[in-house]
């Protein structure tokens, strides 16, 4: 005869579904109230634990979970959708990003979470063995365009962009500036990668850079690139490229390039490169050259006013370099990205309309 009640035996049963199983087979052959004496429970238990056996067997046996079958704190349905539907839209991005961009309540935890359940998580990162030493302070004690870097992006390895840069005839290189303290972006776009189109690019900024006095004669800035030949001209010039005078041109500022195959030193603005990919190329769909370039503003407003950089205290450029540079004008991180094909194609209307009119028109010079 059993001498405990059936629950106090179940808290401290190694083994229930066994026990249940006795209790079963007894009542099977004795009868559900006997059974219910015998082992201290109620006729309800009995027939609880007949039912499940006849059921599903010995594994029935098991308990059940107590899990509510509705919560009143689970996230809606729709916004799960909703969820699933940014993820597909945003791609490689990470919850944390996709959070400020489309401005959800919900934490990243649990963005990630319904994404897990969906079966559309991110990839995950690879280990990193070597451990890189941290230069987010050192950056951060820059002067306010102490040390800057320029590159150029090929965008014609983008699958999402390719389709429409080949109909829409839109850019196919991307020239990049960007302010190492602050995070500051400036962009360029091309038909193709030059000298030519970047001596263009570095006078714009130039003309900027000194319009709204940020450059300090007194002190050194540098502007740093690689050794591509847009930047430093032929590899066997005996002298500094044309790009090279025009960043020196503007007193205070001097080019430095890194060492041959160092891609590391151009970390920052490589950064960008991944970044305005993710965020911008494969994201947005393009009518035309206009258009496009009319979004690229858009873009850059938005990286430079508005959002936040993880990586440098969740603030933005503008706020960062605000913290530097408090009377700093606003206007500076407005300026237009510029169409380098336009602007060329401007300067050479220019002279060649130019000399036209001095060696076909000779009642313009005064001459019989």
């Amino acid at each position: 005869m059993c001498l405990l009640r059936y629950y106090q035996l179940m808290r401290i049963c190694k083994d229930k579904k066994q026990y249940r199983y006795q209790l079963v087979q007894y009542a099977l052959k004795a009868g559900i109230k006997p059974c219910s004496r015998v082992f201290k429970t109620s006729p309800l238990v009995v027939r609880k634990w007949i039912r499940r056996f006849k059921d599903k067997g010995y594994i029935g046996l098991e308990d059940y979970s107590r899990r509510p079958h509705n919560s009143p704190l689970e996230t809606p349905q729709e916004v799960k959708k909703l969820i699933i539907r940014l993820k597909g839209k945003y791609r490689r991005m990470g919850a944390e990003q996709i959070k400020i961009l489309e401005n959800i309540s919900l934490s990243a935890k649990t963005m990630r979470k319904i994404w897990r359940k969906a079966g559309v998580s991110s990839r995950r990162r690879k280990k990193k063995y070597i451990v890189k030493n941290n230069l987010r302070e050192i950056k951060k004690n820059y002067r306010l365009f102490e040390q800057s870097c320029e590159d150029t992006k090929d965008l014609c390895d983008i699958p999402q962009y390719w389709t429409q840069m080949v109909q829409g005839r839109l850019p196919k290189w991307q020239y990049t500036f960007r302010e190492i303290s602050s995070g500051i972006l400036f962009l360029a776009f091309a038909n193709r990668r030059s000298l030519t189109y970047a001596i263009i690019f570095a006078q714009y900024i130039n003309h900027w850079l000194k319009h709204f006095k940020v450059i300090d004669p007194e002190l050194q800035s540098r502007r740093q690139t690689d050794n591509g030949s847009e930047y430093v001209g032929a590899w066997n010039a005996k002298g500094p490229s044309g790009y090279t005078k025009t960043i020196e041109s503007l007193p205070g500022q001097v080019h430095n390039t890194i060492f041959p195959g160092a891609h590391r030193m151009q970390a920052d603005v490589e950064t960008i490169h991944n970044l305005v990919e993710m965020e911008f190329y494969e994201i947005e769909k393009f009518k035309d050259r206009q258009d496009f370039m009319n979004k690229a503003y858009s873009y850059q407003l938005f990286f430079n006013l508005v959002r936040p950089n993880t990586y440098k205290e969740g603030k933005s450029p503008w706020q960062l370099a605000q913290e530097k540079v408090p009377h700093l004008d606003k206007r500076l991180l407005m300026i237009p990205p510029l169409d380098l094909d336009a602007s060329f194609r401007h300067s050479a209307d220019f002279f060649i309309q130019g000399g036209n009119n001095v060696l076909t028109d000779p009642s313009q010079i005064g001459l019989p």
